[in-house]
């Protein structure tokens, strides 16, 4: 007859014997859990070993945690650096553009003042300039060559008083207004400067050629003096222009003179000075004679 299939542990000694030994080593191990617990209570130190060795266990671990952390922390650290980066940027190109448009605004401002110094300058060496004042506009005619000025008869103008600027001789006063004057300027075909050599006293005429250039003409014909790049200014021959001011720099050498490039370039003048006519000193009147000779 088969054995009953509800058979309990107590009719086995292997199963006693198993529960048995799970007791004992339940017991066994709370016991020497308490005992390391007292212990580790009153020598913490004891377990240090088994410290250390868990730690040791554990580093791969925490270093791969640190590395995680770590780059996360860069990464997040890069795009906020990037976002910040251009905000900066686009505040510095703005800075930029302000302080650029700010120096050209004080380099134009540094120039008009050279420029007024200048003419201010050019005031006090003559004593007895008549007006200055801005050239505000020329003629755009190629056969002929007119500038205005903003001076008239109200600032004491007349026909016929030199006009120049701080670099050179600009023109004549042909017409005058109560508030402005038309300037024939030096290129003109029907201007003619008595000029001289700044080098020796080489002297001729200078006429416009409306082309910015002037043809100068010798007084004296016979071997040409004249050489490339000699300075011509005024001779005050014959009055009207005062002597030594700056006219032209010869271009080029011809048989009977030459042509010169002017100096002062209306187009690249913005001030000028209207001078009084000057008249060459005369000789003085021989003394009278005295009574009885």
């Amino acid at each position: 007859m088969a054995p009953p299939m509800d058979r309990r542990p107590g009719f086995s000694k292997r199963a006693q014997f198993s529960i048995f030994t799970s007791y004992v080593a339940a017991v066994v191990g709370g016991m020497l859990g308490l005992v390391l617990l007292v212990v580790s209570l009153f020598h913490p130190s004891a377990f240090a070993f088994a410290r250390t060795a868990a730690t040791d266990v554990a580093e791969p671990v925490g270093q791969a945690s640190a590395i995680g952390r770590s780059n996360g922390k860069s990464v997040i650290d890069v795009v906020a650096g990037y976002i910040e980066a251009g905000s900066k940027n686009a505040a510095l190109r703005e800075e930029l553009r302000v302080a650029r448009s700010r120096l050209a605004e004080a380099e134009a401002i540094e120039e008009e003042n050279r420029r007024l110094k200048r003419v201010l300058n050019m005031r006090e060496t003559d004593g007895r300039a008549v007006a200055a004042s801005r050239l505000i506009g020329s003629t755009a005619t190629s056969s002929r060559r007119f500038a205005l000025v903003g001076a008239g008869q109200r600032d004491g103008v007349m026909v016929g008083q030199p006009v120049r600027s701080p670099t050179g001789l600009v023109g004549r006063v042909l017409e005058v207004g109560s508030r402005t004057a038309r300037i024939l300027l030096i290129t003109d075909s029907e201007s003619v400067v008595p000029v001289r050599r700044t080098r020796g006293n080489v002297a001729g005429f200078a006429q416009g050629q409306a082309d910015g250039t002037l043809i100068v003409r010798l007084i004296e014909m016979g071997i040409n003096p004249l050489k490339k790049g000699d300075v011509l200014v005024t001779s005050g021959s014959g009055g009207l222009y005062r002597p030594n001011v700056p006219v032209a720099v010869v271009k080029e050498v011809t048989r009977d003179g030459a042509v010169a490039r002017i100096i002062s370039d209306p187009a690249a003048t913005e001030f000028v000075t209207i001078q009084p006519i000057w008249q060459p000193v005369t000789d003085l009147p021989p003394p009278r004679p005295a009574p009885g000779e």
